[in-house]
């Protein structure tokens, strides 16, 4: 029996071409050879960050090229004259080739086009929606789901300004959530969160259906977007609080309106005009990057259909049912029977996982069909 000998062209219609492989080596094994070489601070900033970012996938390609490499040993051994030796290649040959379509999907999962933004942190807005009391008290419930959450991960929640809902929970509350990666795994949050539960004020025991808007907007970098002081209305004015009544004496407050687009954040939390004037210049820059984000999406020729984290608030993305302990994820259809442990935060990350997973899955298939 004949075995096919590998030659560096078999790979050339595979899911990922040795072309590839080596290339993405060679631009590696350049950078690690400027960075010994170069003496400008940028420079070896922007070096330094491009070699991080590409060390773990080089690895992998390292890996998958040097199997490739011992399959074409094999196939030459299998095919030889030694008939032991030839029989020993081709048992180990299967092996080998069952194993390199699992090391080449995981390769291709890493060279997956990265969001720029996915290392951002973010600005976080949840809003009671539908549902009056209800709603204020799930916005609170999901906040505080965040907060956990957040502090399971390792990043740091600052309150930039809430407004509290009578009978507890709030009617929005915005805050910044500061970390390594914050908005690659908090950017699916993003929508219309439903809850179905019986309230506390109800007397005879009926389920209520309320609802509250999640955003998350990534923080961009100075350079990210540009606002020219010319652009901006500043007012200021008196902080109030519930009731009316004057929480201090002098204009603090800040009310900062980009005339452009007429996007306008008001902040008066703070008793310092300062600190409530940049609060509000960082939910603005937000603000503005993220319409900027969709711009550009919208003028995409193919969305990608069923895009996971589309960030449309209009559209329902989770139901959370109190009754049977459920928590429904409609984009993905995962369903968990552990409501307790995901709003407390501590399994939320099995909902971020799975749509994570989903995504990688799409655009693996979007790019597999180009």
């Amino acid at each position: 029996m004949r075995v096919f000998l590998y030659s560096n062209q078999e790979w050339t219609g595979s899911l990922i071409p040795q072309e590839k492989i080596v290339a993405l080596i060679d631009k590696f094994e350049k950078i690690e050879a400027e960075m010994s070489s170069v003496t400008d601070s940028d420079a070896i900033i922007k070096l330094s960050k491009e070699h991080g970012e590409l060390r773990d996938v080089v690895e992998k390609a390292r890996e998958l090229s040097s199997m490739r490499m011992q399959l074409v040993e094999l196939a030459e051994l299998a095919d030889g004259d030694d008939a032991e030796m030839a029989m020993m290649a081709r048992e180990e040959l299967v092996e080998l080739k069952e194993k390199e379509p699992t090391l080449e999907h995981e390769l291709q999962i890493m060279l997956l086009p990265k969001d720029k933004a996915d290392d951002s942190s973010v600005i976080l807005e949840v809003r009671a929606g539908t549902g009056g009391d209800e709603a204020a008290l799930f916005a609170g419930d999901l906040f505080r789901m965040y907060q956990r959450y957040a502090s399971l991960q390792g990043w740091k929640v600052d309150i930039l300004s809430a407004s509290d809902a009578e009978m507890g929970g709030y009617k929005e509350i915005q805050a910044s959530v500061n970390g390594d990666g914050v908005f690659a795994r908090m950017k699916f949050e993003s929508g219309v969160h439903r809850v179905q539960r019986v309230p506390a004020t109800e007397t005879q025991g009926r389920v209520h259906t309320s609802a509250a808007t999640v955003a998350v907007l990534p923080e961009p970098e100075d350079v990210d977007i540009d606002i020219q002081d010319t652009d901006l209305r500043v007012d200021v004015f008196r902080a109030s609080g519930p009731g009316g009544q004057s929480v201090n004496t002098t204009d603090s407050a800040v009310r900062i309106t980009h005339i452009p687009t007429g996007v306008v954040v008001i902040q008066q939390d703070e008793k310092s005009q300062h600190k409530n004037r940049a609060k509000a210049m960082q939910v603005l820059r937000a603000r503005l990057y993220e319409a900027e984000r969709a711009r550009v999406d919208a003028e995409r020729a193919a969305e990608r259909k069923g895009m996971v984290g589309s960030g449309d608030r209009s559209e329902r993305i989770r139901t959370y049912n109190y009754p049977q302990s459920r928590v429904t994820d409609h984009r993905i259809n995962l369903t968990l029977y552990k409501l307790d442990e995901i709003v407390a935060g501590d399994s939320l990350d099995e909902v971020v996982e799975a749509l994570i997973t989903q995504d990688r899955a799409d655009r693996l298939a979007e790019m597999q069909g180009q």
